[in-house]
């Protein structure tokens, strides 16, 4: 199936499936400037575990050209993405990977196996000028020579040798480790898609490589987006900046996983939303740059509350006000309900609430802070009337795990609205004697305006519940305002 939008006399966006019917089906775009220029082709996701490949190209795919042709597969290995695993699914250990399964150097023989053999024929069916494969290593190349983290590897073609240099300069502006810069290596692996794409069909190919090692995937997404819009830029075809990273459309939401973000957080409001929503991950700087803008709902995901402050910088955070302000959604869970506060000198002033972290001399213990309360634990939570009508008719007390999110309070700050309590806690858990009865009672969800955006403030943990997904993803879907 294909699909055709015009936007414009002779610009278009073209959209279809390969392998379409099976278990490996791979969408793929093409954006058609209208006027003559490359054809250049992008390819994520060839390896499962490598998701930055993949949420790199899911961006990239909505960059308009103003001249020649922008054609992305983002997900070349879906059903590998899907299980996080690096290789086809299911598959015999011949062709299991898919980085292996396209003609090789010194051989007469074809691709191997249904997903490399149909991927080929829609590669080889434009004749792309370029063809760049996105992917990941595992550590840092001039750390760890094993790997081929943070490196192009291209086949030093004499146009490649131009377009390479202007792509290692433009990521690494943004790496200030100089053992964790980009290196330019050779060539791509035996096998791989974009060997067989130079050696069969003559293309500018690359593989472009970031490192997935303590680097969130936002970060890692971003420094793909660079370097592909330094290529674009120097072919003359990019029309945007690297920050475009959603195309219009349904309910769009960014969820933070960088500095400040701990766990599983941004994976399991992932889950949340799978299938509901369009899910972007982005990190501080990208925040820095304006990205909300493209967002209905923006979600801080548990962690600490004064990092993710200090990551996004004063920029960042005037940057989520202003969004919000706007009308932008802002949903916080545990660690987002410190930062949307109005009580500390790093918080956001989203909401009208302060939380419960006074310190107090512990008898044998020392001075402690009374916002911990100890490991992670279950406790009781029940909705408000007005709860129901926002997450769901769910009547009586349940359980949901907790991990140390704010004991919330009236801030009672004259220009900021009341907030209105969605759900109370039913039982605590403490740690030490003063933090005893200061739980129950207390708001475990609040909602409310800043500006003409909403807020949502979840202190404990629903999400990573899947019995109680759709109570926090209709929470969401309120926060953005989903009509």
């Amino acid at each position: 199936m294909i699909s055709l939008t015009l936007l414009g006399a002779s610009a278009a966006v073209t959209n279809g499936v390969i392998a379409e019917g099976t278990r490996w089906e791979m969408a793929w775009r093409v954006q058609e400037s209208g006027k003559p220029g490359p054809t250049v082709l992008v390819v994520g996701g060839v390896h499962g575990n490598e998701p930055a490949g993949a949420s790199a190209a899911g961006q990239i795919q909505h960059w308009p050209v103003k001249r020649g042709r922008l054609i992305v597969v983002p997900r070349a290995n879906g059903p590998g993405l899907k299980d996080g695993t690096r290789f086809l699914p299911g598959v015999s250990l011949k062709t299991r990977d898919l980085n292996r399964d396209f003609q090789k150097t010194d051989s007469k023989d074809g691709p191997i196996g249904e997903p490399a053999q149909e991927l080929w024929k829609f590669v080889s069916g434009h004749k792309p000028d370029w063809l760049i494969d996105l992917h990941e290593g595992t550590d840092f190349h001039q750390i760890n020579g094993k790997s081929v983290g943070s490196s192009i590897i291209d086949v030093h073609s004499k146009a490649s040798g131009v377009a390479v240099p202007l792509m290692l300069k433009a990521v690494n502006a943004a790496v200030s480790e100089p053992k964790k810069k980009f290196v330019r290596l050779r060539y791509p692996v035996d096998g791989s898609l974009a060997r067989a794409a130079h050696e069969q069909l003559g293309a500018h190919a690359m593989i472009c490589e970031t490192t997935s090692k303590d680097q969130p995937r936002s970060q890692r997404a971003r420094q793909h987006r660079l370097m592909m819009h330094a290529l674009l830029t120097h072919l003359q075809m990019a029309q945007a900046g690297p920050n475009v990273l959603v195309g219009e459309g349904k309910f769009r939401v960014a969820i933070y996983d960088a500095g400040g973000v701990g766990g599983n957080g941004p994976r399991n409001v992932d889950h949340v939303l799978a299938g509901h929503a369009v899910v972007r991950r982005v990190g501080a700087a990208d925040v820095r740059d304006g990205v909300l803008k493209q967002f209905h709902l923006a979600v801080f995901p548990g962690g600490s509350g004064s990092k993710q402050a200090n990551a996004l910088a004063p920029a960042g955070r005037k940057a989520v006000q202003e969004f919000v302000r706007s009308g932008g959604g802002f949903a916080g869970i545990c660690a987002g309900s410190y930062l949307a506060a109005a009580n500390y000198e790093w918080s956001l002033g989203l909401s009208n609430h302060k939380t419960f972290c006074k310190s107090v001399d512990i008898p044998e213990v020392g001075r402690k802070s009374m916002w911990y309360r100890g490991p992670s634990a279950t406790v009781r939570m029940e909705l408000t009337d007005a709860g129901r009508k926002i997450l769901g008719n769910r009547k009586g007390a349940f359980d949901v795990r907790y991990h140390n999110g704010p004991i919330m309070s009236p801030m009672g700050k004259s220009d900021l609205g009341a907030f209105q309590s969605l759900a109370h806690f039913r039982s605590e858990v403490s740690r030490y004697e003063p933090q005893k009865g200061t739980m129950v009672g207390t708001p475990a969800i609040i909602a409310g305006e800043y500006g003409k955006g909403r807020v949502l403030c979840i202190s404990p943990h629903p999400e990573s519940s899947p019995a109680l997904h759709a109570l926090v993803r209709r929470g969401l879907f309120w926060a953005g305002d989903k009509k």
